[in-house]
């Protein structure tokens, strides 16, 4: 595929701040949201078709044996997946396409996408991203403990991505992710389509 836009795969564990910096980068710079399919439960700030697409069990697991997701994952009991029309359409038309995905979904994207550029956000510390998880009152105990086991998992596998962002600092993490997709952007291999034009 002719792949004329910018695919940035952001990944990292939850309560590390992954959606608060996709929600501001997106004030700054366009950028195309790809929403993920998720049968977990709804939490209350959140919004169909906005935050998730949420579905059911049988109705995942329909789209995954017509192959209408890109890529999921089964993570804490549920499923989460991309659904996978939209993506070469906005690549196609030269977007800057950005999925929000797992670490294991952020493996298999950079298979099908060699050209993908990964982007792992965490915070400064394991504790504060125990606090950040507490913080939230949305999940037991129970649930919160999974979260952190699979966070050291995830943390293990950051060396794997193009680029790693701390979030510390709101304001320095934002910026770190605007200079990565601008530097991507200004890539030769981009401007293939241009140069086949002089």
């Amino acid at each position: 595929m002719n792949e004329k836009g910018v695919l940035i795969v952001l990944s990292g564990p939850s309560g590390s701040g992954k959606d608060t910096v996709l929600d501001e980068i997106a004030k700054i710079i366009p950028i195309q949201r790809s929403i993920s399919m998720t049968t977990r439960e709804k939490r209350v700030n959140e919004a169909n078709n906005i935050d998730y697409i949420f579905v059911d069990r049988d109705h995942f697991e329909k789209c995954i044996r017509d192959e209408d997701v890109l890529e999921y994952v089964e993570y804490s009991g549920n499923y989460y997946g991309t659904p996978k029309g939209p993506i070469d359409k906005w690549l196609e038309e030269g977007k800057t396409v950005v999925l929000k995905i797992e670490v294991r979904g952020a493996e298999n994207i950079k298979k099908i996408y060699p050209n993908a550029v990964t982007v792992f956000i965490v915070p400064p510390s394991f504790e504060t991203l125990e606090n950040r998880l507490r913080r939230r009152n949305s999940e037991k105990e129970e649930d919160i403990s999974k979260r952190l086991e699979t966070a050291r998992y995830e943390i293990s596998c950051a060396h794997d991505f193009d680029y790693v962002i701390i979030n510390d600092e709101l304001d320095d993490a934002i910026s770190d992710l605007n200079t990565i997709i601008k530097a991507e952007r200004l890539k030769n291999n981009k401007m293939k389509f241009f140069k086949s034009e002089v």
